[in-house]
């Protein structure tokens, strides 16, 4: 059983003992911690929380505990019920809302859950925030309102369809195009709430044939929940049996996007964004911007058509802020995370699904044309365990000063870039591990150089 208390959420198993896992206790802790920092940060005035959950089975216990403290601190509540991380974080700014609660896990199995907590702006705390209410729940002083200042509890079940409607008075969205291309789309939402999400944003785009895989919010997860390409043979098979022309699937959350082609091959979810970025970057000027483990692919398309790439430590705060900074009109993460600020600037599948349909009506060519004008790159991931004590910062130091003669960045763990491949080296905050993630243009040499990085690490550590 496990609970995991960090700056951007807390999550953790559900059962046990409290402090040990996500209980009862541990859910109100934070919970109210996170209303004393609401409440610090906007003194004397009315305050307003935005919860959605996803469809996992612990899902309405969490809900009822965390819509219950805040209306015990005195907080107003807008419960949203089933819904995704996006649709709150654009609930937020609908509703002009102080914050938002989002009760999912995200990628992980069914035990778990998570509080992920945002701010006014509809975008999760950064890290400053983050210590902070840490440091507030770790105190346990709480003052709960009295019976006539408790909050009131209030209740929107339209908020899917306002995402959806928002997405589709993009100017980049062109349902026309994609009515016209008489698509048939192919989906799996790990019956959780991407299928009361995706199948009606998919109607209303004009997709008329959508094959349906466990688009049932009953929270029974029937492969394991992250979109990655061992856990999507179900959909690559029904992708090709029903002649579709994509497959999408998504996250129980539904804030990553990984693409099955039509040859029922997986499109990469590492290429996801540098698709979507390609069809955006033809009709914005702007800059990109990825976390250091993404693939090099996004900043090869970003130079194509003219404009600047950055890097951003591992993180979605980390990337939506060096997004902010350096004004990027698309970003996002490798795990098929993209960004559209010009929809809000937070992981968003819907408008990921709406954006690459789009581009490949307007192109009217196969997935699999489309993937094969992208460059080649493959990553390798692979961990290091070592001897518990040792100085993990003094080993990345060493890793970086030999490989001081290549282009070396420290702003998280240690990248280095060599010129036709990257690797990244980051440490555990649980544990002694460095992660080794590699990539260059063949799965084969992305593995041989990080096995080669391995050995250096060994050899530092005798």
């Amino acid at each position: 059983m496990t609970l995991i208390k960090s700056i951007s959420g807390i999550r953790g198993t559900i059962g046990g003992q409290a402090g040990d896992t996500l209980s009862p206790v541990d859910i109100i802790k934070f919970v109210s911690a996170y209303a004393i920092q609401l409440k610090n940060k906007i003194p004397n005035s009315p305050l307003k929380v935005v919860v959605g959950r996803d469809a996992r089975l612990s899902g309405a216990m969490v809900n009822h505990l965390v819509i219950g403290t805040l209306s015990a601190m005195g907080i107003d509540v807008i419960d949203l019920g089933l819904s995704t991380t996006p649709t709150v974080e654009m609930a937020v700014t609908d509703h002009q809302a102080q914050g938002g609660i989002i009760l999912t896990a995200s990628h992980n199995p069914k035990q778990w859950n998570a509080l992920k907590l945002l701010n006014e702006k509809g975008e999760f705390i950064n890290g400053v925030e983050g210590v902070e209410l840490l440091r507030i729940a770790d105190k346990e002083d709480f003052n709960f309102a009295q019976v006539d200042q408790l909050g009131k509890i209030s209740h929107d079940y339209n908020a899917i369809e306002s995402h959806i409607k928002h997405i589709l008075d993009l100017e980049l969205v062109d349902v026309k195009a994609i009515t016209e291309a008489d698509f048939t789309v192919a989906i799996d939402a790990v019956n959780s709430t991407g299928g009361i999400s995706i199948v009606p944003l998919l109607k209303r785009l004009g997709v008329d044939r959508v094959i349906e895989l466990y688009t049932e919010p009953t929270g029974q997860f029937p492969h394991n929940p992250e979109p990655l390409p061992e856990h999507l043979s179900e959909l690559s098979q029904a992708v090709v049996k029903s002649k579709a022309d994509v497959g999408f699937v998504v996250d129980p959350d539904v804030d990553r996007l990984a693409i099955v082609m039509e040859n029922g091959e997986m499109f990469n979810e590492e290429y996801t964004l540098v698709a979507v970025a390609d069809y955006v970057l033809q009709h914005q000027k702007g800059n990109t911007v990825s976390n250091m483990s993404s693939t090099r692919a996004l900043h090869d398309v970003t130079l194509k058509h003219g404009f600047s790439y950055a890097a951003s430590a591992v993180g979605e705060v980390n990337v939506v802020e060096l997004m902010k900074a350096t004004q990027a009109v698309i970003g996002g993460e490798g795990n098929g995370g993209i960004i559209y600020p010009a929809l809000h600037i937070g992981r968003d599948a819907l408008v990921g699904i709406a954006l690459f349909l789009t581009y490949l009506a307007k192109r009217k060519i196969k997935v699999s044309q489309l993937r094969a004008e992208y460059p080649a790159y493959f990553i390798s991931k692979n961990k290091i365990e070592l001897a518990p004590g040792l100085d993990v910062d003094a080993v990345l130091v060493a890793m970086a000063t030999k490989y001081a003669d290549q282009k070396i960045s420290t702003i998280d763990g240690v990248k280095i870039d060599f010129e036709a491949s990257w690797v990244h080296l980051r440490k555990s905050n649980t544990e002694p591990i460095i992660r080794v993630y590699a990539e260059a243009a063949s799965m084969d040499e992305a593995a041989a150089l990080a096995t080669t990085i391995m050995q250096d690490i060994y050899s530092i550590t005798k």
